[in-house]
Order: C-alpha cells, then structure tokens, then sequence
C-alpha cells in the first residue's frame, strides 16, 4: 500500500512537471531586462574595486563582520524584497562574505581558480573541466545538480577574469555564456536541451569576487547574479523552492565550501 502512495505521489508530480508551461523558455525581453539590470548593478560593484566605495560589503556593517570572524557566511540581497520581476523571469542579486584564517591571496585564489577540482569540492557540482586559459583568461564548464521537490542538472559555461587590484587584492568576474538543461543525467537516454528552453530553472549567472588578505587570513566576498523564470499561478509549491530558494543557497554553500575546503587543506 505504501508503495502503490509513492508510486502515485510520483505519478503525480511527473504530470505536474510535464505541465509546466512552455513560456518557461526563454524570451528576449527577458533577456534585455536582465541585461539592463546587469548594467546597472556592475556599477555598484565596480565601484568598491576602483575605490569608489569600500573594497569589502562587510566593512560596511559590523553585524556582518562579526559573522564571518566568527566563521560563519554573511549574506544579504540587493533587491527589496528578495528578487526583482521582468517579462516572464525573476532576477535575483545576492552578496555573501567569509573570512578563512591562516590562509594567504595567492592560496585562497589559486584554490577558485583549479577549475577541474572544482567538483571535489562544491557540493552543487558534480562536473568541473577548464575548457581553456589565456593568461587571467579562462574558459570553463561546470555541470550543476540542484534537488529541491524536483532535482535540476544543468550544463554551464562560463567566461572568467582576474584583476590584480593591490598586493593583497584581487577581483575577478564570471559571465555565463550557455546554460542548458539535461534530462535524465547520467544515464544512456540523457539529452542536454537547447540554451534557452526547458523549465527555466537557471537562464544567466554572473558571479563576481573578491579577495583581500589582511587580520591573518583571507576574506572572499561573492556578488551572485542571477535569471530564472517566473513562478506560474498554481505550480508555485513546486517552482518557488527551486527559483526563490536555490540563488541564497547556492551563494551560502559555495562560500561556505570554499572556507572548509581552505581551512582543512
């Protein structure tokens, strides 16, 4: 009897999954809008690396300082309200910090940027491969495994740049360039989706570092931008945990992992 339950909560959910609408993929106005608010946010950003605002988001606040002293990730939305709503997506702005103590820069950067390891570490990543580097210049692949009510892997490609600010600074950023859905993953039948269709899960991810070392460590601050789809009107139980949910997640479990794995190394 329990057994025939599962089977029909399963049943029930693939039909549920099945039903999503096709306006999940991705349109251009989406895409403009993303872009705009890109434009946009890369000036605050910009702003704490050219000395225009304090290199650190938790020098700003001593709450945040504690936190992360204490070992712990400190982290916090740009956007009231959590998200900001465009034409048949959601953006998501999230800012995170961590402090790894008796580490040096060229160790905690040298760390991010061994791209191949990269699935030996974060928990998301069950691939990692460094397509090809040109000096502060990489290309890189990361395939992403999310499970929330549904489970979401996901085949990313990414543009990389470092900047060396100051002896004890560095900044780079990362622009998604492909982001594809991959159905049944890891087995003979997987298929890897077009960029741009499927449930909408993840469309773009840019994520910005920074590094400083001083007080006898490293702090690593992460700015992680994001576009999903929206959530449709009646599938919300079992879209929003991933849309809403994963962007803090992710940023909270990559700071998080990359402390651990510095600190035991």
């Amino acid at each position: 009897m329990a057994l025939q339950k599962s089977s029909l909560i399963h049943a029930v959910v693939a039909c549920l999954v099945l039903s999503v609408p096709a306006r999940a993929d991705l349109k251009p106005e989406t895409t403009r809008a993303f872009e705009q608010y890109v434009t946009k946010a890369e000036q605050r950003i910009a702003a704490r690396t050219n000395g225009g605002a304090r290199f650190l988001w938790v020098d700003e606040s001593p709450a945040r300082m504690a936190e992360v002293r204490h070992g712990g990730v400190a982290a916090g939305s740009n956007i009231t309200g959590t998200e900001v709503e465009v034409p048949d997506g959601l953006i998501h702005d999230w800012t995170g910090a961590i402090f790894i103590p008796g580490v040096t820069l060229d160790r905690a950067v040298s760390f991010v940027k061994d791209y191949d390891n990269h699935k030996n570490f974060y928990p998301e990543v069950v691939q990692s491969k460094l397509i090809s580097r040109n000096g502060d210049d990489f290309k890189i692949h990361l395939r992403l495994k999310k499970k929330k009510v549904l489970t979401v892997v996901l085949d990313t490609y990414y543009n990389v740049h470092y900047t060396s600010l100051a002896p004890n600074r560095v900044a780079s950023r990362a622009y998604s360039t492909r982001v594809q859905e991959v159905e049944n993953a890891g087995e003979p039948r997987e298929k890897v989706k077009p960029a741009g269709t499927g449930h909408g899960f993840l469309w773009r991810l840019n994520s910005y570092w920074r590094f400083e070392e001083r007080d006898g460590g490293v702090y690593v601050e992460l700015d992680a931008i994001s576009l999903t789809r929206d959530v449709p009107t009646g599938l919300g139980w079992l879209i929003e945990p991933i849309v809403r949910g994963f962007p803090k997640e992710s940023l909270n479990d990559t700071l998080k992992a990359t402390r651990d794995a510095l600190v035991k190394r």
